[in-house]
């Protein structure tokens, strides 16, 4: 860890583990502007959180675990910007931010290719019963079932901004039929992602493959629930790699264990990580993936990359990507 040697700004990277920005040569562009203080390990506790923050006036948050509440941010005074090393600003309280003055940058897009990149494979991981079928092998087992033939099939993807966009250009590479919702369609957005717009009971309905990749927000916060999975076809499947909180877990089990949702692939949950007794862990046909979509070196670099620019924009008094 760096220590301030100056009354120099101070940029706190306050828990950076799983390791994120550590080594990256991106940290190095900061050196002219301030000291740079980063804690290779999570905090563990609010006050912790707030004595690793003290006197910062700009803290990088690299992981999504590391959560900023109203109550922390009334007690750090100095701090004037946040910089996250996501798409995704929800372990950020925006309105306390926003009343504190502080501005949040995020980075839109950033990743959108490796991400969808990450939300196709497991797709195919599930479609062919990939987790299942290695586990029975690897006991001893010879098992015969039917995977699923993609092609053709009616992939449904559920917000279609960047993420979402990619992962409709990715089926439609292999033949799917793709129609989409969003929470404001346009004949011009359809045109542009070659996509059909329908409304969400009809998506739900109609697809073999539902793909999630809405924000979460007080609109999105368990949207597909018990209603929506029986909405959905037999054996159809699930693919989640926006937020764990837009699907109600609970219904998500009752629909895989009752045999009416054919799998689920699964990169984010409403606890993470998840607990030994998660429900989804005792279910079969499931593809896990401990909310690393994009945890690859491209994808590591882009967002390390995209956090210092944040943070050199705004100091340079052109703040970008400012969410509040």
């Amino acid at each position: 860890m760096q220590t301030k040697t100056s009354d120099r700004l101070k940029i706190v990277v306050p828990g950076d583990n799983p390791p994120q920005i550590q080594g990256s040569p991106h940290l190095k562009r900061l050196e002219p502007y301030g000291d740079v203080v980063l804690h290779l390990d999570r905090p563990e506790s609010l006050d912790e959180k707030i004595n690793r923050a003290n006197d910062a006036d700009i803290l990088i948050n690299t992981r999504g675990l590391v959560t900023w509440p109203a109550e922390a941010f009334r007690q750090l005074p100095k701090l004037r910007m946040i910089a996250t090393c996501s798409i995704g600003t929800d372990m950020i309280d925006l309105e306390a931010a926003r009343e504190l003055g502080i501005v949040v940058s995020n980075q839109p897009g950033r990743t959108a290719p490796v991400v969808a990149e990450h939300g196709f494979g497991l797709m195919f991981a599930l479609a062919k019963r990939a987790a299942f079928m290695t586990s029975a092998v690897q006991a001893g087992q010879w098992p015969r079932m039917d995977s699923i033939y993609l092609q053709g099939k009616t992939l449904g993807i559920v917000g279609t901004g960047n993420i979402g966009a990619e992962m409709a250009r990715l089926g439609r590479a292999v033949g799917m039929n793709v129609v989409a919702w969003t929470f404001n369609p346009s004949p011009e957005r359809a045109s542009q992602l070659g996509v059909q717009f329908v409304e969400l009971d009809e998506l739900l309905r109609t697809a073999d493959v539902v793909s999630l990749h809405v924000k979460l927000t007080d609109d999105s916060r368990s949207m597909i629930g018990r209603r929506e999975f029986e909405l959905m076809k037999p054996n159809a499947l699930l693919i989640n790699v926006a937020r764990g909180e837009v699907v109600n877990t609970d219904a998500l089990v009752e629909a895989l264990s009752s045999g009416h949702l054919g799998g689920a692939a699964i990169d984010v949950y409403d606890q993470e990580p998840p607990p030994a007794d998660h429900p989804l862990l005792a279910c079969e046909q499931v593809i896990l993936t401990p909310h690393c979509a994009d945890m690859t070196p491209e994808g590591v670099d882009l967002l390390n990359e995209g956090a210092v620019d944040n943070v050199i924009a705004f100091l340079k008094g052109q703040p970008q990507n400012v969410v509040t």
